[in-house]
């Protein structure tokens, strides 16, 4: 008998244990910290359509605990305007309520999109979101798709760093419907966008041509990193640039600096052209480093940057790392840290410039438009920077930065010739500083309109004209028209990219 109670007895506490588990798994889980779990933390649809048509992905939700969860809220952001059709346990709409599920168990939420990529009036890109509520607290999960299409450069290699970390990229030939061959040349074709996830590498013995009218939308942290042997021409037009610019096209995002990385010319790459682009809104606009062994600065031009725009950069405009660089008729412009920033040297001329950094953003700006640099902790290098009929300006006392190391092997050379600077450092020595003008904190000239980024001086800016001298003559016959391909007056220059006479 008491073998029997025993039995029962085992019997019953198992019984009442697989009740109150069985209990538990019932109730639903009321932390304030439980979550649900998605399987992708975004939604792409890519633009696989020919014509007017549709598309459809899943995600996969999972209640990872103990205990039921319920979902008090599933809403579309976009409501009935959107682009997107959601289907929850079998419902189409645009918000649901108190869907439950089991512990340690999932549902599948099916997306649709319809989308025409054929048509020109479509955004580039579409977006909304899904809102889930659980337990009072909100997740988010991005939905994306391609309004238009487009050649789309991804990803299908990547450097791994000791750290564990990657450097995803693809090569500039990497998507054959996307260029044609001109001899050695990859020549893009500029009848659709090109978007770019991750970075775009120009590599050794690559050649990449951009021509004019080209539109290159960059991914978050996304860039074109010309490698070391590479070569890229960026070949624009007046009134056809072509445009870097984030790949983000809502409202929100059309003046959001930072969305992406950069255009990164690498170690001894030659004969690179810039010409009519406009690059605006990412982390820094070109980044261009590193001659190699050549301390002479013997070798050829390695970039010709010309009728360009740089604007609305999260860190700076132009970055220069001892590189040999050959500049006109740009405007680099509203950076929050420096317009044009050089570090260890290198040789440079400017020409009929326009650095202007009036950056008006949340985080305000405290380092001068320009900064020239020759020297690090363990070497001197030479730098050779000449500055003609250029504006230095922004809302700063001093726009300029000499952290210039004089060095008996390599002195520090550099020249300000006919040019408007806004500044407070000691410009007597004639020899450097050569028929400027300099502006005051209160001296800001009359741009036409600083926040849509068009600092052209109107007709009445008198300060930036007439800088009549040979040197000024000289430059301004480098660049007979301007930046808007208006004739220059080589006997009355107007300092900057504009001749506004």
């Amino acid at each position: 008998m008491k073998i029997i109670f025993k039995i029962i007895g085992v019997i019953f506490v198992v019984f009442l244990a697989s009740q109150f588990v069985s209990c538990k798994k019932d109730k639903f889980i009321t932390d304030s910290g439980a979550r649900i779990q998605f399987s992708q933390d975004s939604v792409l649809f890519d633009t696989v359509f020919t014509k007017i048509g549709s598309s459809t992905r899943n995600i996969r939700i999972r209640n990872t605990h103990n205990q039921k969860i319920k979902i008090s809220s599933i809403r579309l952001e976009g409501g009935s305007s959107s682009q997107f059709i959601v289907n929850v346990d079998g419902a189409k709409g645009i918000s649901f309520s108190d869907i439950e599920i089991a512990a340690n168990d999932s549902m599948y939420v099916f997306i649709q999109v319809n989308v025409n990529p054929t048509n020109s009036n479509s955004p580039l890109i579409i977006n909304d979101a899904l809102s889930f509520v659980v337990n009072g607290n909100e997740q988010r999960l991005i939905l994306e798709a391609w309004g238009q299409d487009a050649y789309y450069h991804r990803p299908d290699s990547a450097i791994k760093f000791k750290d564990g970390s990657y450097f995803a990229y693809s090569v500039a030939n990497a998507v054959p419907e996307s260029y044609t061959m001109n001899g050695s040349e990859i020549v893009w074709k500029n009848d659709k966008p090109h978007v770019v996830y991750g970075y775009l590498v120009v590599d050794e013995g690559q050649k990449l041509r951009i021509p004019e009218n080209t539109k290159v939308y960059m991914n978050y942290k996304a860039g074109i990193w010309v490698f070391q042997g590479g070569q890229l021409q960026v070949l624009g037009k007046k009134d056809q640039e072509v445009i870097f610019q984030g790949a983000r096209r809502e409202k929100d995002f059309s003046d959001e600096p930072g969305q992406w990385d950069r255009i990164w010319i690498n170690e001894g790459s030659d004969e690179n052209v810039i010409d009519y682009a406009i690059i605006k809104n990412g982390y820094i606009g070109i980044q261009c480093e590193l001659i190699g062994e050549d301390t002479t600065l013997a070798k050829k031009r390695q970039l010709t940057l010309t009728n360009t725009k740089i604007q609305n950069m999260s860190m700076w405009g132009l970055y220069c790392l001892y590189y040999k660089v050959f500049a006109g008729n740009n405007v680099i412009s509203n950076c929050q840290e420096h317009s044009l920033n050089i570090l260890l040297g290198g040789a440079y001329s400017f020409v009929h410039c326009t650095f202007s950094n009036y950056w008006n953003k949340n985080t305000p700006r405290e380092k001068t438009t320009i900064n020239l640099n020759n020297y690090s902790t363990q070497q001197t290098l030479p730098l050779a920077v000449h500055f003609g009929n250029c504006i230095i300006d922004g809302k700063l006392e001093n726009e300029v930065t000499l952290d210039l190391k004089d060095d008996q092997l390599y002195p520090a050379k550099f020249d300000f010739s006919n040019c408007w600077i806004k500044t407070n450092v000691n410009t007597s020595d004639v020899t450097k500083f050569i028929n400027n003008t300099i502006g005051k904190k209160t001296d800001n000239l009359n741009y036409k309109d600083i926040v849509a980024y068009d600092f052209e001086t109107t007709g009445g800016e008198t300060r930036v004209q007439n800088f009549v001298s040979t040197s000024a003559t000289q430059d301004a016959l480098l660049f007979p028209f301007d930046i808007k391909s208006n004739p220059r007056q080589s006997a009355s220059v107007t300092a900057g990219a504009y001749e506004t006479k």
